[in-house]
This record gives structure tokens, C-alpha cells and sequence, in this order.
């Protein structure tokens, strides 16, 4: 039936029936438009009506809007004779009453939602359960009783009936908003700042190729994916071209992205494999430098690190500020270096712009003197009935600039469905012209910041309501983020950082444990005790401090297992690298005699000289074994060193020698070695010099003896004249005078050192000499005396 037959014959009835429903309950008739009111509104939900599409997005008066759309029936009987009908536009005269009509649910009565637009609806016949349809109305916007410059609430409703229930009722509603300007202004007072970030997740890890290149290593091979053609980021740069945006990159992106262009690695569960990516890579840099040429950059400090976690987790943990220090130095440089322009990198960006006294500490230590805040955090006072301009002054010369909360979360969530994309665009538009319509002082400066990462639909649907606000937003202008940056704080009211207790207990559950500054902690004492023996030690130190910045990325928030991943795997690269600096581990050894050498050997598999390490030796037992001193040392790349220490036995014996390097600084580098030494009794040679020794001083006293008693005895017994040649004879068996008393040794010999038995001069003894040597240990050196 034809909706103009269907509603008249409806009205008939009604007309007909009531005189007698009255007589007959004793009701007036007047009641029954109260019940037909809760009817409506209990049943307009039992649809979804989706407005997919408004254009114009901001019209004008002659022009005549389309609505597009579609309606699914969420209950579990058919809607018959369907009818989507428009509804007058309804005056919106704050944000806040914007916010309302938006997220309203159902049906209220026309005083809220507008009367029906009469002759522009669309018969939609019968809608099965759970099932769609869709709709398009041309109306003029003459039809839409719009007044004076403004915001308009615009809505569809569905009519219809069932079989249970045969009279009309609204089954559904959908809305939007639409801006209403036709003032002509050339210089707009009020002008947006847009931020387009451009940032990825960690990518690169610390490892390198052993080769002198030093190939980078990937974790996976997703920032291909990325940076390829219809990628997340080749779409962001693509859509951000033709935009009036202020860039925001990682350099870490741009770092990882140019580490692609030449020989690179891809980690995968079977192994490292050889990356393909290099002519995406090359292409896409190319793009992004044509992309930001003339426009603002803002560079954030390398690796973008999370600043509250930093200010909430690790402040008090030593040396996590000074990566944020050495993050914020690259920042500019890496920008500069890869895509040859200047960038800002004054500038810190707490997630989600929620700040308290202890992260804008924080992220104002490494040299930023402007935060990007929020305006959910640093909230407008209630008695402000106007938004004001986005920067706010704080305490000791640091400025806050403020994004506007409604704007900047406009585009998160789903982006797929065109209702949503739709919605947001009219919002955008909406939002935009009701602040630049409020009676506020002077110029002002709004700002919108979006998601950190939005992926490829939400990136599409911002770009999309940007262009139509630069197409048909005449309302407003843009500007670069150093123009809102640098305006003049609103004098109307003075702005308070909120308190630790006011920070959102959501995001503080998402941020980096404590443990895990600590890790980092240990990670860079590893390291610095590491590249202090390297004579190249850039090619350490620049990996692996890059790959401690990353640790500290905001691109861990919601993904604590693989972050404490990627923390253990630097931590297991650096100690695998320092262990290819080592001591040989010897076998237990013999030591025979009184002295011996030992050596030790020092491993340099590294491809590079290490240098300033010391040797030292110590024995278990001090007085039983004494040990020469420690010895400095260098070993070039892949080559080792063997070091001779030489020791003095004083006592038979096992005995424990330790071996451990050192840096220059006294530091323990690498485990100890340890290793047993055999001192066995002192050797036959050394018994017989001994003796020998001995055997001397006795007939030197016996001889001394007998040439007294003699003298005694002549002197006493014999008065005459002594014999003159008594002194000159010798006696029996003594040496004659000027001959030393072992006369069949030859001069020299008696002092030398003695050979231990094997015929070798001194010097030699610290060679292996094999485990063919009885009364050793099987596989055990034996050394023998170096005296």
C-alpha cells in the first residue's frame, strides 16, 4: 500500500475507533498518544540505521544533500511496508549537545529528533530478520528548516509494521551532524594544527653480520609489508602528501628503513635468511623525502621512548634518563642524515598526552621545553564556556600544547565501515566550526593529535575528513605545529599539571615494569665493561646503545612478552660476543722442581684487536706456590696469545691456580679459568748440587781443624827455628794454592743451571712435554725446574 494510503487509512481508524474504546474502558481518548509515544521508543532499536553518506558534507543553500545508508533488522520478525523518511535539521548549540546526539540510542519524540522532511522518503518494503537493505534520499536543503550558521543534528527514521503489530510504528533511527556556514571569511580566527605520525614498531635488533659490513638483522619481515606499495606506512606517506599536516617521525623508522637499502638479515624460526627489500626500501625513502620537502617535522627522540613508564617505573633505576638523553641528541641528526631537512626536537609526547608533575619532569629533562598533552588530562575549568587555544603555560618556562580530545580520538576504533568513516568525517567538520564559533578572545589555536600507530583504515578515514575540511571548512585555517606552539597562552586562567592520583590507572597497567629498567641497567654495564677492550669499539657500542633505546619504546605498551623477549635476546647477543674474548681452559699440569713457566692462553675470535685486558694468576696456596706478575695483554681478531707466568715452588703438593682477566679499570672480564697443579719433590740434579754443596763446607772444616792442631803442636813441642817451607807445602790432598777445591769441574759449570735431566738448556722447560712423563696424571702437562 502506498505510504500516503497507508498513513490516512491508519488515521481513519484511529478517528473511528476511539469514541468507542473510550465508552467502552472509560478512558478518555486522549490517553492513546502516551501509549503509541512508549511504543515508539521501545521499538526503535529493533533496527540499525547506519548513514554511510552525506554529501555535500557542508552544503549549501541551493544545493540538495544525499543520504545514503542502510538498515538491518536485529529482530526476529519482518518489518513490513518499510519507510525511511528524513527528519528536519534540530539546532546543536553546544559541543557537549553534539556529543549527545551522537552517541543517543533510539527514538525520544520530534521536538528532539525533527519533524519528518514530507515527500523525500523512500518505500523500502519488507526487511527479513536479520537481514539489510539500503536506502538513498535526495532532499533539498530548503526542506531542512536549516536557521543561522551553526551545527544541525540530521536524521533518518525507519517506519514500518509487522505481522503482529498492523499500524506504524519507528523501528529505527540514525543520525549525524551537519555544519551550516555561509559566512564568507577570507582570514578564519581560529586554525588547526594536524600532527600525521609516521612511527612502527621495534624492528632491528642488536645482532650484526660477523663479516666487517656488520649486516643489520630483523626481527621479522613485516617492515616490507609496511613500507611496500598499499602498506601502512607507504599509504600514511602517500595520503600525507596532499595534506596541510605536521609531520611526526621516529627515527628509529627511518634508521631501520635505510639499514634496509643495503644487505640485511631477516630472523626466522629456521635461521637468518638473506632480506629482498632493498629497492622498496630505497623507493620508499625517496617518496617520504619528496613527501615532508617544505613541510614542519617533528623528530622524536630516537626509538620514541615511553616517557611515563621512564617517569613512573625507571627514573630511580641509574642510567635509564641518559638514554632518554642520548635518544633525544639522535633524534635531529638521523632526520637529518636520511632525509636531508631540519626537524623540531624540542618536543615530548606522553602516550595518549596524560601527564602528572612526575612525567613532565621527566620528558622535560633531556632538553624539550614543550609537551603534547591533552585535553582529557590537562583539562579546561568548568567555569570556561568556550575551548581554549591549545598552548597552556606551566611551571619554570614549560609550555604544554594541549590537543583536543574530542578531535584527536575522532578516528579510533573501526574504520572499515563506512557509516563509521562517514561519522567521523561530520564530526571532524561539526566539531571544528562550533569551536570556531564560540565567543572567545582573540585568535586561537586548536590541536589534533590522533593514535601513535592508526592503522591503514583509520589513517585512510582522517585523510578523508581532512581534505573535506580543507575542501568545505572556509570556518578555519591550518597551521604548522611551531606557529600553535609559539601562541600566546589564553590569560583567562592558569593551568595545574594533575597529580600522580589522577593519572589513568588503564595506561599505568600497559607501562614498563621496573624489572625491566633494571634489565637495561645490566645490559649497559655489560656493555660498557664490554667496548672499553675493543679498538673499534663503535661497531658495539652503536648497535647494541640503539638496541637499549628500543627497549624503552612506547611500541612495547600491550605486548610485555615480546618486550621482555627482546630484552633478554641483546642481553644473550652482547654476553655471546664478550665470550669470544676467553681463556683456553688447560688440563691439570705437573710441576717438577723448584720453578717452572707456565703459560696460559688468551682467545680473540672477535673480528676486530682487543687490548687493555690483564692477566693475573693466583694459587690456592700462597706460600706453597708463588706466582710472577699479572701481565698486560693485546690479541689480535681472530688470532690467540699464549702468556708465560713463571712460579717458585716452596712446598710439595696439589695446588688450585685461577687465571682472570681484567680491563683497565680492574674489572673482572669473563669467568674465571681454573686448572690444578701437581708440585711434586724437588729432582735428583738439584739433590746432587746440594750435596755437593754440603760435602764442601765439611772438608773446608775438617781442613781448618787439622792445620790448627798442627800449628799447635809444633809450637808447643818444637822450640828450634820453625821450618820455612811448611806454609808452602801443601798438605796431603789440598788443592794447591789459587785452585778451587773441586778441581775436575771446569770453570763456569759448578753454577750453571741445572738441565733437570734432559739435556736442554734453561728457558725451554715451559713446552709440554706429553703425557709420556711418569708420575703425572693422564692428560696432564708436566714442567719441569726452570733453575
Amino acid at each position: 500500500m502506498p505510504r500516503r494510503r497507508r498513513w490516512v487509512a491508519a488515521l481513519l481508524t484511529t478517528l473511528s475507533a476511539a469514541p468507542v474504546l473510550a465508552g467502552l474502558t472509560g478512558t478518555p481518548a486522549a490517553a492513546a498518544p502516551t501509549a503509541a509515544v512508549a511504543d515508539v521508543a521501545s521499538d526503535s532499536v529493533r533496527t540499525t540505521v547506519t548513514l554511510t553518506e552525506l554529501t555535500p558534507a557542508s552544503p549549501g543553500p541551493d544545493d540538495t544533500i544525499t543520504l545514503r545508508g542502510t538498515i538491518t533488522n536485529n529482530g526476529d520478525a519482518a518489518i513490513t511496508d518499510g519507510t525511511v523518511d528524513a527528519r528536519e535539521a534540530v539546532a546543536l548549540s553546544s559541543r557537549s549537545a553534539m556529543d549527545d546526539a551522537v552517541e543517543r540510542q533510539g527514538f525520544t519524540d520530534s521536538s528532539v529528533e525533527g519533524e519528518i522532511v514530507r515527500g523525500h522518503g523512500q518505500d523500502i518494503g519488507t526487511i527479513p530478520p536479520g537481514l539489510s537493505t539500503t536506502f538513498e534520499l535526495q532532499v533539498p536543503v530548503d526542506a531542512l528548516s536549516l536557521g543561522e550558521d551553526g551545527v544541525y543534528q540530521i536524521g533518518v527514521t525507519l517506519t514500518g509494521q509487522t505481522e503482529a503489530e498492523r499500524w506504524d510504528h519507528i523501528y529505527g533511527v540514525g543520525r549525524t551532524l551537519l555544519p551550516w556556514y555561509q559566512e564568507s571569511s577570507s582570514t578564519p580566527d581560529t586554525r588547526l594544527t594536524v600532527l600525521w605520525p609516521l612511527i612502527s614498531t621495534t624492528h632491528l635488533t642488536a645482532e650484526t653480520g660477523p663479516d666487517s659490513e656488520q649486516t643489520p638483522a630483523f626481527r621479522d619481515d613485516s617492515l616490507l609489508q609496511e613500507i611496500s606499495p598499499g602498506g601502512r606506512l607507504d599509504q600514511l606517506v602517500s595520503l600525507g602528501t596532499s595534506l596541510p599536516v605536521t609531520w611526526v617521525i621516529d627515527p628509529d623508522l627511518l634508521a631501520s628503513v635505510e639499514a634496509m637499502t643495503e644487505g640485511y638479515r631477516i630472523d626466522t624460526p629456521e635461521g637468518a635468511v638473506d632480506g629482498q627489500g632493498q629497492d622498496e626500501a630505497t623507493a620508499f625513502l625517496q617518496r617520504l623525502r619528496e613527501a615532508v620537502s617544505g613541510d614542519e617535522v617533528i623528530a622524536l627522540p630516537f626509538a620514541d621512548p615511553d616517557i611515563a613508564s621512564l617517569a613512573h617505573q625507571g627514573q630511580e633505576v641509574r642510567g635509564a634518563l641518559g638514554h632518554l638523553r642520548d635518544a633525544t641528541e639522535m633524534a635531529g641528526d638521523t632526520v637529518e642524515a636520511v632525509l636531508d631537512t631540519d626537524s623540531i626536537t624540542n618536543v615530548t609526547w606522553p602516550v595518549e598526552g596524560a601527564v602528572d608533575p612526575s612525567i613532565v619532569t621527566v620528558g622535560t629533562s633531556a632538553g624539550a621545553d614543550t609537551i603534547i598533552a591533552r585535553s582529557d588530562s590537562l583539562r579546561t575549568p568548568d567555569s570556561l564556556d568556550y575551548t581554549p587555544s591549545a598552548v597552556r603555560a606551566l611551571d619554570e618556562g614549560i609550555s604544554a600544547t594541549v590537543a583536543d580530545a574530542r578531535l584527536s580520538t575522532l578516528f579510533e576504533g573501526d574504520m572499515t565501515s563506512a557509516g563509521n568513516v562517514s561519522q567521523a568525517r561530520q564530526e571532524l567538520l561539526a566539531q571544528t566550526l562550533a569551536v570556531a564559533q564560540q565567543d572567545a578572545p582573540g585568535e586561537r589555536n586548536i590541536l589534533l593529535a590522533p593514535q601513535r600507530m592508526p592503522d591503514l583504515a583509520q589513517a585512510q578515514a582522517m585523510a578523508e575528513a581532512i581534505s573535506a575540511l580543507q575542501r568545505e571548512g572556509s570556518w578555519i585555517g591550518f597551521a604548522d605545529f611551531s606557529e600553535t606552539a609559539a601562541a600566546t597562552p589564553d590569560p583567562a586562567f592558569s593551568q595545574e599539571v594533575p597529580s600522580a592520583e589522577a593519572y589513568p590507572q588503564e595506561l599505568r597497567d600497559r607501562e614498563l615494569p621496573t624489572s625491566a629498567f633494571q634489565a637495561m641497567r645490566q645490559t649497559e654495564r655489560t656493555l660498557e665493561d664490554f667496548t672499553v677492550i675493543l679498538t673499534q669499539a663503535d661497531r658495539v657500542e652503536t648497535p647494541y646503545g640503539n638496541a637499549l633505546r628500543r627497549e624503552m619504546s612506547t611500541s612495547w605498551r600491550g605486548n610485555a612478552q615480546e618486550a621482555s623477549v627482546y630484552r633478554a635476546s641483546v642481553q644473550n647477543g652482547l654476553d655471546d660476543l664478550r665470550s669470544q674474548v676467553h681463556l683456553i681452559q688447560k688440563t691439570p699440569i705437573t710441576l717438577s722442581g723448584r720453578s717452572a713457566t707456565i703459560p696460559v692462553t688468551v682467545q680473540n675470535n672477535l673480528v676486530q684487536d682487543v687490548e687493555g685486558l690483564t692477566l693475573r694468576i693466583t694459587s690456592s696456596r700462597r706460600f706453597g706456590l708463588e706466582v710472577s706478575e699479572p701481565q698486560e695483554i693485546s690479541v689480535s681478531g681472530g688470532h690467540s696469545q699464549s702468556v708465560k707466568f713463571s712460579t717458585t715452588a716452596r712446598a710439595s703438593g696439589r695446588v688450585t691456580i685461577t687465571a682472570q682477566l681484567y680491563t683497565a679499570d680492574n674489572k673482572p672480564y669473563g669467568q674465571p679459568m681454573e686448572f690444578t697443579a701437581d708440585v711434586t719433590s724437588i729432582t735428583s740434579a738439584v739433590m746432587m748440587v746440594i750435596a755437593g754443596g754440603l760435602l764442601l763446607v765439611v772438608l773446608a772444616g775438617i781442613r781448618m781443624y787439622t792445620q790448627r792442631k798442627r800449628a799447635a803442636r809444633i809450637s808447643g813441642s818444637d822450640e828450634g827455628a820453625p821450618d820455612a817451607d811448611a806454609e808452602a807445602r801443601p798438605e796431603p790432598g789440598a788443592a794447591p794454592s789459587g785452585q778451587e777445591a773441586s778441581e775436575g769441574t771446569p770453570p763456569g759449570e759448578a753454577a750453571s743451571g741445572d738441565t733437570g735431566g734432559t739435556g736442554r738448556p734453561p728457558g725451554e722447560h715451559d713446552a709440554d712435554t706429553g703425557g709420556g712423563n711418569t708420575g703425572t696424571q693422564p692428560g696432564s702437562e708436566r714442567l719441569d725446574d726452570d733453575q
